[in-house]
């Protein structure tokens, strides 16, 4: 439709997987080495998290292309099955014979001995799982009992688990252990930084045919990354509702106004009761606030565990500009009439039944604070309410359910979408976690023994804590399980998770 008008020969932002419009940013690339090097790791789980729609089937795809020809490949994509539903689909895509019986031990044994057969040949087999998070406990328990085929040299079946983020934390579960530490590779893809964003437009455009200048300039571009959070597929269906809005309006360049207004119709259903001048006002902050997110896991491990986390000074009140609109009556009510860090951290103490309205105080009931600036996927994966600073106070985020935020000021309740949470929050935050025992020599540092205690409830083990070096290695594996950095090092994160694995800490949830 709108094609011609932009000089395009087709319209370039379908969210149909074409593989001509096949674009590999740096952390696409990134992961599918991973999945390349555990091909060769000589059997065992292969892990590659992601968001929805952030490029976890275009990985895919080119790493089936760069499979060897010597390698057998069986990919199911409806994981919600029975264990014996399992193997007969392992069965089939194998091209094995099922047995007839309903014997779960009939048909590990014809696979086992296809395996076996292959060996002989010098061919090896590959089984791909998608959407692997809606998989059962004891299906993921079968696919570990069929890693245990192996020669001297090898183990005879390579699987490869593709998911959502919430795979790593059924991995991460107590019960599974065993499998989490046969994963020789894992990886997760975050999604496009602004930089990608912008090429990953541009990509689409040219393949797309484009003669004459691009429909998007900068400002806009970095406005799409910060609307879409980087995920490719919300670009496609962003950009695609903008070109044709600016069709519409007869622009050959994709106005702000534009584009919030095609953010809103894409990703809410009330978009249609949104008016004009709010949206054209939404632009304009959406403008002011374009940015990307900073912390990374490492940053936030490695922070001291004794002493609270400073919080930047709050800036100027954004509500005295009126271009700073925000995008409903929740948000402008919450932005008007900001709340100060003591008012709002006295709200988020009463979730943990705790009462305090700065760190230290807290601190001294066994709360710490941790600060942040990594986004809404850091709080999903960290799953605990937190301060969201909005405008120049702030918020507590006390529940994300589906699409939706529960929000709390001042002993009061306010819903909504995160669309609209995303259009004035630019993912500084702030939430809080119990420290464990301290260790009497190092002070900020958690007690060996309730280190080496917590590890061993893993797999009911008993550790000696004067290890340090086995407590190290204990500490990495349960860190790579849980898809953080393996240093180690038993920092904020890595204690907050060892905490929640093991019902170590009665802590307050955010996902519902």
């Amino acid at each position: 439709m709108y094609a011609p008008f932009f000089g395009l020969e087709r319209e370039p932002f379908s969210i149909a997987p074409d593989p001509h419009y096949l674009f590999m940013s740096e952390r696409h690339r990134e992961a599918l080495a991973h999945l390349l090097y555990g091909l060769r790791g000589g059997g065992g789980f292969v892990l590659l998290t992601g968001e929805i729609g952030a490029g976890k089937t275009t990985v895919c795809r080119c790493f089936l292309e760069q499979i060897p020809v010597n390698c057998n490949v069986a990919y199911i994509f409806n994981p919600k099955l029975t264990v014996l539903e399992l193997l007969r689909t392992v069965c089939e895509e194998f091209h094995v014979a099922a047995p007839e019986s309903d014997s779960v031990k009939a048909h590990v044994d014809v696979i086992n001995a296809h395996l076996l057969r292959c060996h002989a040949e010098g061919r090896n087999n590959v089984l791909i799982i998608d959407e692997a998070q809606n998989l059962a406990p004891e299906v993921l328990e079968q696919l570990r009992l069929l890693t245990n085929l192996e020669t001297h040299e090898r183990k005879l079946l390579q699987i490869i688990l593709i998911g959502q983020p919430e795979l790593r934390q059924m991995l991460a579960r107590p019960e599974l252990e065993q499998l989490a530490q046969r994963v020789i590779a894992r990886f997760h893809l975050d999604a496009l930084s602004a930089a990608e964003t912008a090429s990953y437009v541009q990509h689409r455009l040219n393949v797309g045919g484009l003669k004459g200048p691009a429909p998007f300039d900068a400002a806009v571009l970095r406005q799409v990354h910060r609307l879409t959070g980087g995920v490719p597929r919300r670009i496609n269906l962003l950009c695609d509702r903008a070109l044709l809005g600016a069709y519409s309006q007869g622009h050959k360049q994709v106005q702000a106004s534009t584009l919030v207004k095609a953010a809103a119709e894409v990703f809410d259903d009330a978009a249609q009761k949104r008016p004009w001048f709010l949206v054209a006002g939404l632009s304009a902050l959406a403008l002011a606030m374009a940015g990307t997110l900073a912390t990374g896991w490492t940053a936030l491990n490695r922070k001291p565990t004794q002493a609270p986390v400073p919080v930047a000074t709050p800036a100027s009140n954004p509500a005295s500009n009126p271009t700073s609109a925000p995008a409903s009556a929740a948000m402008a009510e919450l932005i008007a009439h900001p709340v100060d860090e003591a008012a709002a951290l006295s709200d988020l103490a009463a979730l943990w039944q705790a009462q305090g309205a700065d760190c230290a105080a807290l601190g001294e009931g066994g709360l710490r604070c941790l600060h942040s600036e990594a986004g809404l996927s850091s709080l999903r994966f960290l799953d605990r309410p937190a301060l969201l600073r909005i405008g120049s106070g702030w918020v507590v985020l006390e529940r994300l359910s589906g699409q939706e935020a529960v929000l709390r000021q001042g002993g009061q309740q306010q819903t909504v979408s995160l669309t609209r949470l995303s259009q004035a929050w630019q993912g500084e935050f702030m939430t809080l976690w119990r420290a464990p025992p301290e260790d009497s020599g190092h002070p900020g540092r958690a007690s060996p023994g309730w280190l080496a205690q917590q590890l061993g409830k893993l797999d009911g083990s008993v550790l000696d804590p004067l290890k340090e070096v086995e407590l190290h290695r204990r500490i990495a594996a349960f860190q790579r399980a849980q898809g953080l950095p393996s240093d180690g090092i038993a920092g904020p994160v890595t204690l907050m998770q060892l905490a929640r694995a093991t019902g170590a800490s009665d802590e307050p949830r955010l996902l519902k």
